[in-house]
């Protein structure tokens, strides 16, 4: 492969809560690109402000990704360079990217993925269980084939690490104790790298329980450990 061709596309991380928590090279990048696809142009548009970076927004986001995806290979084709970026951390990670980031391997078209923020990895790091091998399963399901996914990783041997929104999160720790039982080492993040960071570890039932008797808010990040020989 010709090491000297063009890069078309920059998959560039964001901060997950923190403002600081961007590299440097992401920020060069941002500046040298045509123009930046945004999950929010609202959300982007304040880190690019606050970075005082003055380019050119244009939404892409799960609603849309289909209809625009051909326009914007066009473009690409035709020497435009551009940027995405997702509301919180790593473009492509339960966040639009998959789609375009194919679309440009499909037609030959060079991409960077820049290093950065994603929320499980400080997560699963700090939970305390085990992190050599684990699988990442992003949001389950809420409806289709949710229970057939939880008989399956009830056998998982790795550790699983799941994205949950603060209102489902108490049921869905309901759900692991019903199918991995309620003595299952887990561990919870929520609002990381914000001002109320908090994570719980312990047994599952433990964990629900103190999450019962209060209000959750913040993006949330569930940790729980394999299955072991009895």
């Amino acid at each position: 492969m010709d090491k000297e061709r063009r890069t078309s596309l920059y998959l560039v991380p964001t901060p997950i809560g923190n403002l600081a928590d961007i590299t440097l090279r992401a920020l060069d990048t941002l500046k040298s690109v045509d123009v930046i696809l945004a999950e929010d142009t609202r959300t982007s548009g304040f880190l690019l402000k606050h970075y005082a970076i003055s380019k050119p927004l244009q939404s892409f986001h799960n609603f849309n990704e289909h209809k625009i995806l051909d326009g914007l290979i066009e473009r690409m084709e035709k020497g435009e360079v551009m940027a995405l970026v997702s509301d919180a951390g790593t473009p492509g990670i339960s966040d639009p990217g998959f789609l375009l980031a194919r679309a440009c391997v499909e037609a030959n078209l060079t991409i960077e993925c820049l290093p950065g923020p994603t929320a499980f990895v400080p997560a699963l790091v700090k939970s305390g269980l085990p992190s050599d091998r684990f699988v990442f399963e992003g949001f389950l399901p809420h409806k289709k084939g949710r229970q057939t996914m939880l008989r399956k990783l009830a056998e998982e041997e790795r550790t699983m690490i799941f994205y949950e929104s603060p209102y489902r999160l108490v049921k869905t720790l309901e759900q692991f104790i019903e199918y991995f039982g309620a003595d299952r080492k887990g561990s919870v993040s929520r609002e990381l790298t914000k001002m109320f960071e908090e994570t719980v570890n312990g047994t599952l039932s433990e964990i629900v329980n103190h999450f019962k008797i209060k209000e959750v808010k913040g993006e949330i990040v569930i940790v729980i450990h394999g299955k072991t020989e009895d």
